[in-house]
Parts: structure tokens; C-alpha cells; sequence
């Protein structure tokens, strides 16, 4: 089965997808089909689009799934790993950024729960619109002053116990699964040395 999402956090697949005629084949692969038939649906020769379709199994965008005898030959048959691609942000990081990660763990945490989001929000986006699926979700956003770095660290050991009692109260060992996020950080648009009262 294919998954749902598939991040590209590499240069080398980007360019393989760069092309426009790869990523109308990887639209034309929601079945598993043989290069002659994707080939036709996109108006390309069978040559041309295997040819590609190659390019794309090196990177690991689209797999091999069986073969099956056609006249006289057998064909193999290609699927696309993913209905969505997602382009990680990552990818403009320069080794500036690379070092200020290592550097900071849990900027690198809370980067790594970014992308994260992403993915899931894609995927059950996807979810909703190619399966039809009512997908029952919450989100909630808020914004604090903390006049210290201690008042930070406390409130997110408050919230912490207070996450830990209502996980305890509401968490069964059958259901469906739920993902639970908080990220506290610096508002990105606001000036580092403004204090407001």
C-alpha cells in the first residue's frame, strides 16, 4: 500500500522532480500500471516514460509492483509511493542553521514538530479529499507574555502535570490514536528586546 505523504529532504530528488513530465506521471500513477499505459495517459511513448519512471525509482518516488504478461512480454508495473509530496523546509538550510540545531536541541525539537505537523496535516487533508473522510480534529493557538525565562519553564511544568492528569482521566488502551502538541517559542515576528506590560 502507498503512503499517504512522502517529504523530499534531499537537493537530488528535487531535481528529479523538477521536470513537469515526472510529476504528471507520478498524478497518473494512483494505480499501479505499466510504462505503455502511463505512457498513453500522459501522451508520451512508452520509451520516454520508462525512461522516467526510472528516474523516479532511483529516488525512491515510485516502486515496483509486479509484472504482468501483455502478448508476448511481461510488463512491469509501477506505483507512486505517495498521493502527496511535501518539500522540506530544510532544504534552504545552510550550515548556519545546521550548526544552530545541533546547538539548540530544542529548537531542533521544535522544528522537527513542524515538520511533523505538516506531514499529518497534509495526510489527513488527503484523506478528506480523495477518500472523503470526515476528519474529526482541534487546534488551539495561543499567545503568553512570560515576563522571565523562569515563568516560561514553569508554565510548561505546569502544563505538563495538568497533560499528564487529563492523559491518565481520558486515555484508553482501544480507540483511535491522537497526537497532542505544544510548542512554546519566541513569536518569530515580534522584536527580540520589546517588553510589553
Amino acid at each position: 500500500m502507498s503512503e499517504q505523504v512522502v517529504r523530499i529532504d534531499d537537493a537530488a530528488t528535487i531535481q528529479v522532480v523538477s521536470q513537469p513530465i515526472r510529476l504528471e506521471i507520478l498524478r497518473a500513477l494512483g494505480e499501479p500500471a505499466p510504462a505503455a499505459a502511463v505512457g498513453r495517459a500522459i501522451g508520451q511513448s512508452r520509451q520516454n516514460t520508462n525512461y522516467h519512471l526510472k528516474e523516479l525509482e532511483r529516488v525512491g518516488l515510485v516502486e515496483r509492483v509486479g509484472e504482468r504478461r501483455n502478448g508476448n512480454f511481461m510488463e512491469t508495473l509501477y506505483r507512486a509511493r505517495a498521493r502527496t509530496l511535501i518539500v522540506s523546509p530544510r532544504l534552504a538550510d545552510g550550515p548556519r542553521h545546521a550548526r544552530a540545531l545541533a546547538d539548540q536541541v530544542s529548537l531542533e525539537q521544535l522544528v522537527r514538530v513542524g515538520e511533523r505537523l505538516g506531514r499529518d496535516a497534509t495526510a489527513l487533508l488527503d484523506r478528506a479529499a480523495f477518500d472523503g473522510e470526515a476528519i474529526p480534529s482541534a487546534s488551539i493557538e495561543a499567545e503568553v507574555h512570560f515576563s522571565s525565562d523562569e515563568d516560561r519553564q514553569a508554565f510548561v511544568e505546569e502544563y505538563l502535570t495538568a497533560l499528564e492528569a487529563l492523559t491518565k482521566r481520558y486515555s484508553r488502551r482501544s480507540g483511535r490514536a491522537y497526537r497532542i502538541t505544544l510548542a512554546a517559542y519566541p513569536d518569530p515576528d515580534a522584536d527580540p528586546g520589546q517588553v510589553t506590560s
